[in-house]
């Protein structure tokens, strides 16, 4: 893995206050989300840093290993609003937008909102669906707003979609279009527990299950205010000629490589990195953290032998820090 340096901390530096209230309320709801889920301490960390970034989660797992679980506690945590998708191949798009409908006491059409509109809005099984009621999420993800029937709706903020995909019955399910894969901050996995952390999970859910009774550690606009104070935190121009040399051997070594829109949520995630470390400021070990599970799915490897993640970890490994 490339060298790594410091950088300088001396310019752009949050206040002490707001910067220690980011990182308590950050730290309070993972804590929380690990009332009930076990043993994904790393991942909970992902999940989160891509929504202090203003991102999106795709989750590919088999079955039954906690995803939906995951996607409803964060909300829990943060009294955020939980809205679930599930796609099946007759799902329409404006079952996930909404539609209008006809009033004809006011002899006029009012909006029926989709469960686009949430705070975080689980995609079940979104592979099982058509790509024309896929695409359905992407305004939302882009620039979190709607348009319906010529209308467009912002969704609430913040806004994140948690995505999972089915990995099993491939026979069954369409391919998520490279378009739509770019637009999901982080590609991760859960996988299996292990076998002391699956007899913790089966001692918590066997009875009532923990989701029951879990309460929120922060409200909505403190969590906002958090993604608001990653928003400013330094990112210095050696860093982003860094991101931009691991966007260009992706590309150099791949038959399709990360997109600008993906160095830019490298930077994203690496600045809600910095805060569970409690800086306001992004090192590159940041960038070399969330390298992995940001560019991956983005690259499309020359041969089959080949993952993107191979590619990724090859240019972490050749690409230096200047």
């Amino acid at each position: 893995m490339a060298t790594m340096t410091d950088t300088d901390t001396s310019q752009g530096r949050q206040t002490e206050p707001a910067l220690r209230e980011a990182n308590r309320v950050v730290t309070q709801v993972i804590e929380n989300v690990e009332e009930v889920i076990v043993g994904h301490h790393a991942e909970i960390e992902h999940v989160l840093t891509a929504m202090l970034g203003r991102g999106h989660v795709l989750l590919e797992d088999v079955p039954g290993v906690g995803k939906t679980m995951l996607a409803r506690a964060i909300a829990a945590s943060f009294e955020g609003t939980f809205k679930r998708v599930q796609f099946t191949p007759d799902l329409l798009p404006t079952d996930v937008t909404g539609v209008n409908v006809y009033n004809q006491q006011s002899e006029t059409f009012e909006f029926q909102p989709g469960p686009i509109f949430g705070n975080v809005v689980l995609g079940d099984e979104i592979n099982r669906a058509p790509p024309k009621t896929q695409s359905a999420l992407l305004e939302a993800m882009e620039e979190g707003q709607v348009t319906v029937d010529g209308t467009t709706r912002a969704v609430p903020k913040p806004f994140t979609v948690i995505a999972t995909q089915n990995t099993v019955e491939q026979n069954r399910t369409y391919d998520l279009p490279m378009a739509e894969l770019d637009r999901f901050t982080k590609k991760i996995h859960l996988g299996y527990p292990d076998q002391v952390e699956e007899a913790e999970m089966l001692g918590r859910v066997v009875g009532r299950h923990p989701i029951e009774d879990l309460a929120s550690v922060t409200t909505l606009e403190e969590f906002q205010r958090a993604r608001d104070t990653v928003a400013d935190f330094d990112v210095e121009q050696p860093l982003r000629d860094y991101a931009t040399r691991l966007a260009r051997y992706t590309r150099e070594h791949a038959q399709l490589g990360v997109s600008p829109r993906g160095s830019l949520a490298l930077l994203r995630a690496s600045q809600g990195r910095a805060l569970l470390d409690g800086r306001d400021y992004v090192v590159p070990d940041d960038l070399q953290t969330e390298a992995p599970s940001v560019l991956a799915h983005r690259v499309r490897p020359d041969s089959a032998e080949q993952t993107g993640r191979d590619v990724v970890r090859a240019a972490l490994d050749s690409v230096p820090v200047e």
